[in-house]
């Protein structure tokens, strides 16, 4: 009994002394555990820093960019408001009609389907100067419509002052900006519209999307599509706020995404 108490003796004193080793090596590796903590909030501090300085100086190119090439600005015409009009010409009128005249006003039929618009058309969003053009509501069937005129009606050439010519070329700057936004915000985009040349594997040029040879119906609202898909992604990348965004509406989108107010643009 004594012997095997002697043993017992030996091994526990063998486990002490193993465990002081394994408390060491605890103690070390705690030790350096604390040092990479130290040192990985230093890193994200850093990191955080430069994801600041680089935020302000893509908002910096932003709103360079957005002034002095692709300037936007609201752009209002001035027309009466039917109901208004309607009422002066009959006293008789009851304030039901007139507010229903008021509310068939903000009613658009776009693309098969009602759409309640405020503006109607009465407010445009100019890009680049102000005789480049797009309706607020996002209404562009003036292309299209005077591409199929145009293809059926042999007359004299007015395509000079023609509006269908401003929405595509107002369209074709916007997509230019949008392409230019997405390398400045490094963000990838899901829909691909052309704003240069390419070169297709026929050895033709394709030209711009918008402000190359004229458009169908199918081909052009797809485009548009395209183009406002590419817009609220932006958006949604750079935490606009929601409540904004209206899907239609192209170049009002733009400018709540390029606005000064917007706090998180260049994140």
């Amino acid at each position: 009994d004594t012997e095997g108490l002697l043993r017992i003796k030996e091994e526990n004193q063998k486990h002490y002394r193993r465990a002081q080793r394994h408390q060491e090596k605890k103690e070390k590796i705690q030790k350096h555990n604390r040092k990479l903590g130290d040192l990985v909030e230093k890193k994200t501090y850093e990191l955080k820093t430069q994801y600041e300085h680089l935020a302000n100086l893509r908002r910096a190119h932003i709103l360079e960019l957005t002034s002095v090439i692709f300037p936007m600005e609201e752009v209002k015409t001035s027309m009466r408001d039917p109901a208004d009009v309607s009422s002066e010409s009959d006293n008789a009128m009851t304030s039901s009609t007139v507010s229903k005249l008021a509310e068939a006003r903000r009613t658009t039929y776009l693309s098969g389907r009602w759409v309640c618009d405020d503006h109607n058309g009465d407010t445009s969003i100019s890009i680049t100067g102000p005789w480049i053009i797009l309706p607020n509501n996002g209404d562009y069937s003036a292309y299209y419509n005077w591409v199929e005129e145009k293809k059926t009606t042999q007359g004299p050439d007015m395509e000079h002052n023609n509006p269908a010519h401003t929405i595509s070329a107002a369209l074709c700057y916007a997509t230019q900006l949008v392409n230019t936004l997405s390398l400045i915000l490094d963000v990838n985009l899901p829909k691909k519209l052309c704003n240069r040349q390419v070169k297709t594997q026929q050895g033709n040029h394709r030209p711009y999307e918008f402000c190359g040879e004229n458009l169908s119906r199918h081909r052009f609202t797809r485009a548009v599509k395209k183009l406002n898909a590419n817009i609220l992604h932006l958006c949604f990348s750079q935490h606009v706020n929601l409540d904004l965004l209206h899907p239609l509406h192209t170049l009002r989108n733009l400018m709540y995404l390029v606005s000064p107010d917007t706090e998180n643009l260049g994140r």
